[in-house]
This record gives structure tokens, sequence and C-alpha cells, in this order.
């Protein structure tokens, strides 16, 4: 691809923001939709652009009760990668990875997707076979990841301090170079655009308050401003607030919600051109197209639901980023905030039937949302279409909590949060 100036990007994106508006479609009561979806971030968009190209299902509705990405699609760290532990969680996020490589082409739009490659550091003995065990298993999977030298790793990140007398000394990292970042935002909006081209109901401004039973199915949803609204099938895809859906259908999901932190520095000129995380330190950090350090891996222990900044936390994880880069000591930080994420105890979405017919849930992502954005609406749109689960999404049903089936991912994937 072409190389454009990071200012040239952005006014790209702003200018296809502000002149595109979806069609707004007011729901009838009479008209039952194919699916509808509740959730209108990146995830949602996704699945419903997914549903009406491959599907051909196009009376589809995605119902949002604020504005399109305006919940976590637009408050994470924008990173992408695939070098997951576990073959489910690897094969997923790989097929993910294959959609992010051609979207901007597919969406004829850009989503500022940026190959520059993902550092996950070592910092003990524990830390490196850790890591070589990940490595391997991702070559195993046909995913690009190799483990890096302290000397690879000073070479490919000369702010980052290296040096042997540091409290946690870098013995190594793994490396995936066709990892990244993107733009967040422009990810929801430039599957908006298609899916509203392609002749989706996008119905922003409405709050569903409940759903529709009939003896065990659900039939549609109740909404705020639009009343009743009929569906065939039912996808929920609300990130952070998917135990709060599930409940007004009458079931539990093994799913906690979290405010995750996150902030960005004042712009700099360029001086990381890779994505660098580490577990041990607790945090990461990437720099964007222009030119703010973005970082983050500070989860609120307690459970909520506030977008918000929390000091405590964000001072942890600044502290943490010093540790390992201390020339940006001095840098200011230019603002902070907090996203909702909903996680499951082995930290790997459900992607599912519920125990309600005709009511499907794609849920639990914790941390790894939006890296999976592509190939989460890509195999929920199948699940939608079909009634049932595909290959790849078999081992993400709810059904592994009962039968013990789970996947785990809790820090083998070089989470900084887990």
């Amino acid at each position: 691809m072409e190389k454009y100036s990071a200012f040239t990007l952005f006014a790209h994106a702003l200018k296809h923001h502000k002149n595109w508006q979806p069609v707004w479609r007011t729901p009838s009561p009479k008209k039952t939709y194919d699916v509808v979806i509740v959730g209108g971030g990146g995830h949602g968009l996704a699945t419903a652009y997914y549903l009406a190209k491959n599907h051909s299902l196009k009376n589809v509705a995605v119902l949002e009760k604020g504005y399109l990405g305006g919940g976590n699609t637009a408050r994470n760290t924008t990173i992408i990668r695939s070098n997951y532990l576990w073959d489910e969680a690897a094969c997923l996020y790989e097929h993910s990875m294959k959609l992010w490589e051609g979207l901007s082409n597919e969406l004829n739009y850009n989503v500022m997707f940026s190959q520059r490659g993902v550092l996950n550091l070592g910092h003990t003995l524990q830390c490196m076979r850790d890591i070589e065990r990940r490595v391997n298993a991702n070559r195993l999977n046909g995913i690009d990841s190799v483990v890096l030298s302290t000397k690879e790793v000073q070479k490919l990140v000369p702010a980052l301090d290296c040096s042997s007398n540091r409290r946690y000394p870098i013995l190594g990292a793994s490396w995936q170079p066709r990892a990244g970042i993107a733009r967040h935002d422009a990810v929801a909006w430039g599957y908006a655009r298609a899916a509203d081209a392609l002749g989706v109901d996008i119905i922003q401004g409405c709050t569903v308050e409940g759903f529709m039973l009939e003896n065990g199915a659900a039939t549609g949803v109740k909404t705020r401003e639009y009343g009743a609204i009929n569906a065939a099938r039912i996808g929920c895809v609300v990130a952070g607030n998917s135990s709060v859906l599930s409940s007004m259908a009458g079931f539990k999901l093994p799913i906690e919600s979290h405010p995750l932190q996150a902030s960005v520095s004042e712009p700099l000129k360029p001086v990381l051109d890779t994505v660098v995380m580490s577990n041990h330190v607790h945090a990461y950090i990437s720099q964007s197209d222009k030119g703010e350090l973005v970082i983050g891996a500070g989860i609120d222990g307690y459970n909520g639901y506030g977008q918000r900044g929390s000091y405590s936390t964000i001072e942890d994880t600044l502290r943490a980023i010093i540790e390992m880069f201390p020339s940006f000591s001095r840098v200011r930080m230019n603002r902070q905030w907090g996203g909702i994420v909903d996680t499951t105890p082995d930290a790997c979405p459900v992607i599912s039937e519920t125990p309600v017919k005709n009511l499907f849930f794609n849920c639990g992502w914790g941390t790894g949302g939006f890296k999976a954005t592509p190939g989460s609406g890509h195999v929920f749109s199948s699940m939608l279409s079909e009634g049932k689960a595909s290959m790849l999404t078999k081992p993400f049903s709810l059904e592994r909590f009962y039968t013990g089936a789970l996947i785990d991912e809790h820090g083998a994937a070089g989470v900084a949060h887990s």
C-alpha cells in the first residue's frame, strides 16, 4: 500500500465520517426482520455487514442505544494481533487477522491498519519459557511468530531500556511482524457505511429494554423509543452490558464487567514504530499516527460500568511504562478514559446459542475484542444465518462452562491485564 502522512489519513477518515450518515428507518411494528442485532459497535456492525454481503440477509436491523461506535469501539487501544496460545483462540484471531489485512480495500474505507508488529517482552526465565512455548504453538498453527534475543529487541526498539541492571531486565521477547494497530472508530464507520449501502437498517438512539418471549423462544425486542420490533433471530453484541441483557431474557452469563483504563500522551515526533507489551510490569504502549503514545493495561479490580478514568490504575500503568522507557518520564499525558469489558473465567469469548431459542450472544471478549472485530462479525453472521455454530465457534459455546472444556487464555497469550 502507498504511504500517506498521518494528517492525510486522519483527514480522510474524518471527511468520510462527516459526509456519511446512516439512513434513518423507523421500524414498523408489522415488519419482522430476519435478524435484529443489538449493539452498534464494531462487532455488531461487522455482523450486519457480513449477513448482508455473505448470506444475502438484508432484512437486518442494528439497534444502538447511543451512537455508532460510541462505546468500547472508541475506547480501546487499537492493538491487533493473533499470537494466542491455545488452538481455538489462535485460529479465531488469525481468521480475524487475515480479514484485517484486506479490510480497507473490501470496505473501500481507510481503517488505517498498520502492520508494525507486536513485541511481548520476557523479564524472567519462566517468562521466556512461556514465550518459547507460545511461539512454537503459533508456528504450528501457521501464525508468524519468532523469539528475539535482548540484542534483537534493543535494535528493534532503541528507546526501550534493555540494560542488565534494571529491576526487570529484558531477556528477550516474542515478535509477531504482521500484528499492529488500526484506527478504532474508523472500523465502525467503515462497516456501518458498507452495511447501510447493502440495505441494513441502522437505528441509533434505540434502547432495548426487554425481549418478546413465546414458548421459550425470542420473537423480538422491546425498545424504549419504538416499542416492539419483531425478529426471526436476535444477536446481542453489547460489550460490557451482556449480563444486563441476558437477565432480561431470564438467564445468567458467566461473565464479569470491569472498567478498563487507557490514556494517550501529547503528540511527539516518531519515536516508537512498533507495539511493546509487557505482562510482567503490566503495561503496553504504541504510538499513533498522530504522534500520541497510546498506553493501556490497567483494569480495575472491581466490577462496574463506568466509562471514566481511574487515577490510581492509570498511575500504576504509567509507572510501568517509565520502568521500560525512562526517557518518557517527562512526557505529558493528554487524556485518559475507561471502557467496559466483560470477561469470562477463561478469558475467551462466548459466541453461542442460549437457553432461549432464536437468541444468540457474542460477548465476553475481555480485552481481546477490538483485534477480533472482523473475525467476530464474520463467524457470528454465519451463526445467525444458519442458526448453529461453525467449526471456529463451537469451542466458544456456553456449553463449555458446564462440561469444563475451558480454553483458558489467562496470561497464556501475553495479555498484560488478564
